[in-house]
């Protein structure tokens, strides 16, 4: 992957393509922004055009460093991940011992550290002393999904580089050029930030079945409670994951809005399409503000379960509440 295949991050490509162009790269580089949004993509793509040997403004996909990189067996390149929940002291002491090594291929090193918020405060410090006196030319690339939550000093170090959402219509035009489901592709880029991540979700496994369960869900809430509650139970017994259950209740979420949507006339908005015909016939069964009120329950049942209400039982009172308005 080059530079300028990056999707939908404009203002990181120009910041990327410019140090390779100038050669005025920084030693250390912070990726801020939401899960799926193409960090570590971006971060690799940069790696290739550092090591890159013919000269140009980005990767040329061909000379024998790029191919290391796309093999994954440049050793100069060091990928950093948590040893379980926190990247540890040690990590960063291996790493540093990996990067003093003299290098007989290349005069740059790079590591990219995934997850750089949850090192440690050892870690972190010792971070924080590498930054300011690495053994030889480095290139560091922080990736993280809240900045704010990395030490201010190394943050005041590195040169950020945003990652930003990429709108749903934008994702919605690629994912359908790749050929995946539409039903499927209009949902997931309304669940998450970037191609990559709605990519995932449209190859999890079941997330069709989710979505159909969410399409008997929300018609019963409305007026059928006790087939709702049995749906809720089957489901359940069925083998409903826990972590399903924040995406029920996001695309329950995304069907009342598709309610009011259609109530004031943004049917181009709609997310469960192939339903239109029934919302036709229910959307104004409620009022406006009520359709906002069933948005507003479906988020508090997703807070009950974060504060550890059986997801059940929340799901249960969620339905009583919808059809109580």
């Amino acid at each position: 992957m080059r530079i300028s295949d990056i999707t939908g991050q404009p203002k990181a490509v120009k910041l990327l393509q410019a140090a390779i162009r100038t050669g005025n790269v920084s030693h250390a580089y912070l990726f801020g922004g939401p899960a799926g949004t193409g960090r570590k993509q971006a971060a690799l793509a940069f790696a290739q055009a550092l090591f890159c040997t013919s000269g140009g403004p980005d990767a040329c996909g061909e000379c024998l460093a790029c191919r290391k990189i796309e093999h994954g067996n440049e050793p100069d390149l060091h990928l950093v991940e948590p040893d379980g929940a926190a990247i540890k002291i040690d990590q960063i002491r291996g790493l540093q011992r990996d990067l003093s090594y003299r290098s007989e291929e290349s005069k740059r090193k790079v590591y990219i550290m995934e997850r750089a918020e949850t090192m440690t405060p050892q870690a972190a410090n010792s971070m924080l002393k590498f930054l300011e006196e690495p053994s030889s030319p480095v290139v560091a690339i922080l990736l993280t999904e809240n900045p704010q939550a990395i030490l201010p000093t190394i943050r005041s170090r590195a040169q950020f580089v945003p990652f930003l959402p990429l709108p749903p219509q934008v994702m919605l035009e690629k994912l359908l050029a790749e050929g995946h489901p539409p039903l499927l592709a209009r949902a997931a880029v309304h669940l998450a930030s970037g191609i990559d991540a709605c990519r995932a979700i449209i190859q999890q496994e079941g997330f069709a079945e989710t979505r159909k369960l969410v399409i008997q869900l929300g018609k019963d809430s409305l007026g059928r409670l006790p087939a709702a509650m049995v749906s809720i139970g089957q489901a359940f017994k069925n083998g409903l994951q826990a972590d399903r259950i924040e995406t029920v209740l996001a695309l329950l979420a995304l069907w009342y809005r598709d309610l009011l949507n259609v109530q004031i006339g943004r049917r181009e908005q709609v997310v469960f399409a192939d339903e239109l015909g029934w919302m036709d016939k229910h959307a104004f069964m409620r009022k406006p503000h009520e359709w906002v009120a069933c948005m507003e329950h479906t988020l508090e049942a997703g807070r009950r379960i974060r504060a550890h209400v059986s997801p059940q039982l929340a799901l249960e009172q969620h339905l009583v509440k919808i059809q109580g308005g």
